[in-house]
């Protein structure tokens, strides 16, 4: 033994295996807060760009002007065309977006005890990223909730499946223009804001 793991013995410290798993969980916070800030920054350009001032933009985002202001600097300062949020888009992006959003409408009907719960939030806060690996899960964990709870959610929430998971499963089409990461964001929020009973 040597004199390295004499002293993690006798003092009872963690395993290894226990510290990867604390290091582990700080990267993923990490990583999601940077994912996070990303967006954010991106998210404030767009708004800028299409005209709206800094003063909404921090009253919006809760930073102060010179903040929001630091984020725009040196940007193009012409105005954008707005970005299409019509809710029948088939770039994968939008279409991520889309999952994402009826999967938390899925899990917030469920009380949270849907099958998809835990890796809708982990993607919602970035936790995990958009990978196709983790959109077939999370494809495959929606269909699961709506086949078993299919009596207790709205027919309107398989409709909507249907037509996510068809466009997912076509080879993808031209690349839309546009941050992925926003119009994924974007398509999101049309899509919890499309559903019954919302406004």
């Amino acid at each position: 033994m040597t004199h390295e793991e004499g002293l993690r013995h006798q003092s009872d410290f963690l395993t290894e295996e226990q510290a990867a798993r604390m290091f582990a969980g700080m990267n993923e916070v990490i990583r999601a807060g940077e994912e996070t800030r990303r967006l954010l920054s991106e998210m404030i350009t767009l708004c800028a760009g299409l005209g709206w001032t800094r003063e909404t933009i921090a009253r919006l985002t809760g930073m102060s002007q010179p903040a929001v202001s630091k984020q725009v600097a040196g940007r193009p300062g012409n105005p954008v065309p707005p970005p299409d949020t019509a809710i029948d888009q088939h770039d994968t992006a939008w279409l991520e977006g889309r999952l994402w959003g009826l999967a938390e409408e899925i899990s917030e009907n469920l009380h949270h005890d849907a099958r998809c719960t835990r890796l809708v939030d982990a993607l919602g806060r970035g936790r995990k990223p958009f990978t196709p690996r983790h959109v077939d899960a999370l494809r495959r964990l929606v269909e699961q909730d709506l086949t078993e709870y299919r009596a207790d959610l709205p027919g309107s929430l398989r409709s909507a499946y249907d037509v996510i998971s068809r466009g997912l499963g076509l080879p993808a089409g031209e690349a839309v223009a546009g941050s992925a990461r926003v119009r994924r964001a974007l398509a999101h929020r049309v899509q919890r804001d499309r559903l019954p009973g919302r406004h």
